[in-house]
């Protein structure tokens, strides 16, 4: 962890933060080329030129085989995953670290995904809710602190509840609750406080992306069909705001 108030040796934490980053993002750039795929189509097993694995690829975002380039722009994958490396060394303290991790992990992969194909696959919305519940049970155990195990549950129902709700109005894709429950529990650890301040951040992104994205169309005069605002991206970026300034 990232000493807040200046005692620790910053620079080996941060570069190494960036080398774990740049390291994970080798198979998270496979995990993103294998499910960024629309809804209804196969997972992106292999390359379809050449049959080559996506498991790992380059920054370039291309087949080592074929050259043909798969999932995440080229060189985009790499500093996301770099830079929230370096966040939750600022942010990680006591055993819930790794729930953290294993978040911010994920969540870079899911990200990724829904912002190129918007859907937030169960293959990685599970994974990253069974993660983050065992994770901080034991983190809960560790630290003698199973009383808080009640308030991350009762979070995660909270908001995994208002997705829920949301996909039933279909409003959303039904990926985006299992990510609100998971979402939910982790923010759930540092309190009702910082969990508002996550939904409170999403919300506020996702409102401005659309705005944005409306005013990019009148500016271009262009006609305003719908926005479609991957909402995963968002929710990922304001757990770990609030993460971060809690």
């Amino acid at each position: 962890m990232l000493d807040r108030g200046g005692g620790a040796p910053v620079v080996p934490v941060v570069v190494a933060a960036v080398l774990v980053g740049l390291l994970a993002a080798v198979p998270l750039r496979g995990l993103v080329a294998r499910f960024a795929v629309p809804e209804g189509e196969p997972w992106c097993e292999a390359c379809p030129s050449c049959g080559r694995g996506v498991l790992l690829l380059p920054p370039t975002g291309r087949c080592p085989g074929c050259r043909e380039r798969l999932g995440a722009g080229p060189w985009t994958v790499e500093p996301v995953a770099a830079a929230v490396a370096v966040a939750v060394a600022y942010a990680a303290d006591g055993p819930a670290a790794a729930a953290l991790a294993w978040a911010a992990a994920l969540g870079v992969a899911l990200g990724f995904v829904d912002a190129r194909v918007r859907r937030l696959p169960y293959r990685l919305t599970v994974p990253l809710l069974g993660g983050v519940a065992v994770l901080l049970s034991v983190a809960a155990v560790t630290e003698g602190r199973p009383g808080v195990l009640p308030r991350c549950l009762l979070v995660a129902l909270a908001v995994g509840a208002v997705l829920e709700l949301a996909v039933w109005a279909r409003a959303l894709g039904p990926g985006d609750s299992p990510l609100g429950f998971a979402l939910g529990g982790l923010l759930g650890w540092y309190g009702w406080s910082v969990a508002l301040g996550g939904l409170f951040t999403a919300v506020v992104l996702a409102g401005l992306w659309a705005v944005l994205r409306a005013a990019a169309a009148l500016v271009r005069r262009r006609p305003v069909r719908g926005l479609d605002v991957p909402v995963g991206p968002f929710l990922l970026l304001g757990a770990l705001t609030a993460v971060l300034a809690g």
